[in-house]
């Protein structure tokens, strides 16, 4: 049974301390949208997603207002599309004509973001597979919603080394055409190693071909909540500290359940999973760097951050199952340095650096996100940036990822402003030293040997 207490720490937690859900994402799987016939093919992906999802915004909406409970985003995850379009699409421009009609129907269904414009390639790629590759600039600038990610690489299969490099490629080609926007487009494209099926966090979220026809997944957020449990525990030992980490987190995730029931109900549609990652904002006080600070940190970045990230990761975990019997996704804690302004402080002060931040990525649930570098950064040297993240996932057996964003005409010292919960960056150096003859040897990295264990 609920008490009083419980529900005024609640309503506390929401309104001082910028507790929400971050999003209820919706996969639909679109296979049975596949046909030999591209206008076939755009018709009933257009046709599904807005049949499926036409009542999403408006059960969101009155989810917040019956609980009070804040729901960022309303987001839509559908099947990789290098598969929907394999028939139909023989050439990039193809694949261009399926991101326009999947941005239309997030459109007429009202969210922000629609994710699945992507490409499971760890072990090789296949013609369709290539080709929506090659797409991604083009859709990235040409819609508003689409987001995009490519898996290449997983603890089973290695590493893909071409398309590696060709990503390099890719993401300055995407920076290139939408420079106008501080490179935006860049910000919608994710490159995994073991990317997970369920998971609604943009922009790497896709509906994977294991999971049903729809499911609804929720992601929450509360570093803001962890921060001011952690304030009350200032200088007691780690015990306490994992102990107030992983009630707070026990609670956080019990509003997540609820929103995730009664959206599942509403929709009627079947309950995913419940997403557990810490996700700061640009907010003052909604900030995974902040949390180092009132653990004992000068600054993120200071000896000692990567221990205190794996604490409050594994903590976050802890906590998080124990409110909910479904958990996936990534569940932990983002670092994305342009969504986080302790981050940002941290990078301005010189006390994070892109090294630095490649350690925690070891410990925590993705990896190098949403940073800003040079827009003449070599694309070699982005692909190498991407096999270093892409090798931390596989040999760790753990999701990473890299959404780094060169962003054309600035340099180290210029500013990025990406807007809303993108936030803003500033440039950050990259090693100057080469790597081209190393990504541009091509084939594939082997999957480690501890990954034989049938």
């Amino acid at each position: 049974m609920i008490n009083i207490g419980e529900v005024f720490e609640t309503n506390k937690m929401i309104e001082q301390e910028n507790l929400d859900v971050r999003t209820i994402t919706l996969g639909i799987s679109l296979l049975d949208c596949a046909d030999g016939d591209l206008e076939k093919v755009n018709e009933k992906i257009y046709d599904k997603i807005t049949t499926v999802a036409k009542d999403l915004l408006k059960v969101g909406q009155e989810i917040e207002r019956e609980y009070g409970i804040p729901i960022v985003n309303k987001r839509i995850s559908v099947t990789p599309i290098s598969i929907v379009g394999a028939c139909a699409c023989h050439s990039p421009e193809d694949f261009i004509t399926i991101a326009k009609t999947l941005d239309k129907a997030a459109k007429a269904v009202g969210v922000n973001f629609i994710g699945g414009y992507s490409a499971l390639v760890p072990k090789g790629m296949t013609k369709s597979d290539k080709n929506l590759i090659l797409s991604i600039p083009r859709a990235l600038a040409e819609t508003e919603r689409v987001c995009s990610s490519v898996n290449v690489g997983s603890t089973k299969a290695g590493i893909n080394m071409d398309a590696v490099r060709l990503l390099g490629d890719i993401i300055l080609d995407a920076a290139e055409l939408t420079k106008e926007k501080d490179s935006l487009g860049c910000a919608k494209l994710v490159v995994f190693c073991n990317a997970p099926d369920d998971n609604p966090f943009m922009a790497g979220a896709f509906h994977g071909v294991t999971e049903s026809d729809a499911v609804v997944n929720v992601g929450v957020s509360g570093p803001g909540v962890v921060k001011t449990a952690l304030e009350e525990v200032r200088g007691a030992d780690f015990g306490a500290l994992c102990e107030t980490v992983k009630k707070t987190a026990f609670k956080i995730t019990r509003v997540g359940q609820l929103v995730a029931q009664e959206a599942s109900k509403r929709l009627n549609i079947p309950f995913g999973i419940i997403d557990l990652s810490l996700a700061p904002t640009p907010a003052i006080g909604d900030s995974i760097a902040e949390i180092f600070e009132v653990m004992g940190l000068e600054r993120a970045g200071a000896p000692g951050t990567t221990a205190a990230l794996a604490l409050l990761n594994d903590q976050v975990k802890k906590g998080g199952v124990m409110a909910s019997s479904y958990v996936g996704g990534l569940s932990g804690a983002f670092i994305p340095v342009s969504e986080d302004q302790g981050m940002i402080d941290a990078v301005k002060e010189g006390a994070l650096t892109l090294e630095k931040l490649e350690a925690m990525t070891c410990v925590c649930s993705v990896g190098l996100d949403m940073i800003a570098i040079p827009g003449d950064t070599k694309a070699s040297s982005i692909a190498g940036l991407i096999a270093d993240e892409m090798a931390i996932g596989m040999v760790n057996q753990k999701t990473t990822a890299v959404r780094v964003i060169p962003v054309i005409g600035k340099t180290v010292g210029d500013t990025a402003e990406f807007g809303g919960l993108l936030g803003y960056a500033p440039i950050m150096p990259v090693n100057p030293f080469g790597c081209g003859d190393f990504v541009n040897r091509g084939g594939r990295i082997p999957a480690p040997i501890h990954s034989f264990k049938n």
